[in-house]
């Protein structure tokens, strides 16, 4: 878990879901039919059909009368879904960028098809989402509890009321394979070809690509890979526990830097904060870097600190999106990158 979802949590209780002014209207006036509300031109005949149902990792049961057509997803999970063939209607989460382009969690998906009812943490139009007409909401869940990611806790209840079925994909303490076979199981559910060529060649890359790490690690068992993430005046150094990349990394033999757990309590187990002079704690070879545009990227990092560790001075420090886009295509390149990392890396630490 990096900075920006300690940041996120801990003002659960401050920011406000925007656009809950004017729902009863707005309710009222997209119950009639989908072509006033926004419905798909181009419904496939599988998404005419029906009934659906798919059960969540809350061990909820989401049920419509056909398979959902009119979807709005957390950004993350719009941009797995599109590499599967299914399209969101609305997205929610980090979409768009301040100079219009797309942001690194929305993958290959082209955010200007899709309707954004809240581009920050805490944003979340209630109106823009009713008039979508929604079949269903899906989103990821990083707490044991089943919180929906991004759904403002302070809106929820007014969300919910808008009548679409909510779905959570848990990315909670477990490992990647998990949480890729459950989106590629949901992905079939709303009508995706999950046996097609192209998707049967990305798991295999996957497959692949998680041998090559495998093979890596062994190779190089010394070589020490730190998590970071940076903002203005703490630097975050993520355990290896929790988080669905990191536990599976770390089932292939990578040889992760791990802050102790007393280090890591105030952070519910995720990770330990640094400040920038002591950004050295920790001997590492290779550095992965939270890459989400809520982070400060290497390259804007002025810390004198910072640009004298031995894996910087080395040009030994990688990308990671902690919240890694669910395809096979998508999380290939991930362990591809890392075992790069590691094969290639000189021993500095």
């Amino acid at each position: 878990m990096s900075n920006a979802r300690a940041t996120h949590l801990s003002r659960r209780g401050i920011l406000a879901a925007g656009g809950a002014l004017g729902l009863g209207a707005v309710l009222a006036a997209c119950g009639d039919d989908d072509a006033k509300s926004g419905g798909s031109d181009k419904e496939t005949t599988a998404a005419k059909s029906g009934p659906w149902t798919f059960k969540d990792d809350r061990g909820t049961t989401a049920k419509t009368d056909r398979i959902p057509a009119n979807i709005v997803s957390f950004i993350g999970v719009a941009a797995a879904l599109h590499d599967y063939g299914i399209e969101s209607k609305g997205v929610f989460g980090p979409t768009k960028l301040k100079d219009g382009k797309a942001d690194v969690q929305a993958g290959d998906l082209d955010i200007s098809k899709v309707t954004v009812i809240g581009n920050e943490w805490g944003q979340f139009n209630i109106e823009k989402y009713a008039a979508l007409s929604p079949d269903v909401l899906i989103t990821t869940m990083f707490d044991s509890a089943g919180t929906l990611w991004y759904v403002p806790e302070e809106s929820k209840k007014k969300i919910l009321a808008v009548g679409a079925p909510t779905v959570g994909i848990s990315v909670y303490d477990v490992q990647l394979p998990t949480p890729l076979q459950r989106m590629l199981e949901l992905a079939k559910s709303l009508g995706a070809d999950t046996s097609s060529a192209t998707i049967t060649a990305a798991k295999k890359r996957f497959e692949d690509a998680a041998a090559r790490l495998r093979a890596a690690a062994k190779a190089k068992p010394d070589i020490k890979v730190l998590v970071g993430s940076a903002s203005q005046d703490i630097f975050y150094v993520s355990g290896s526990d929790l988080s669905v990349d990191l536990e599976y990394f770390k089932s292939l033999g990578v040889n992760f830097v791990e802050p102790a757990a007393s280090a890591l309590k105030a952070s519910g187990g995720w990770y330990e904060n640094l400040s920038w002079e002591n950004v050295d704690k920790y001997g590492a070879d290779v550095i992965m870097m939270d890459n989400r545009t809520s982070a400060i990227q290497p390259a804007d990092i002025t810390e004198g600190t910072w640009k004298k560790l031995p894996a910087v001075k080395a040009g030994q420090v990688i990308a990671r999106n902690p919240e890694p886009i669910l395809s096979y295509d998508k999380c290939a390149p991930l362990l591809e990158d890392l075992a790069k990392a590691i094969e290639s890396a000189k021993k500095v630490s």
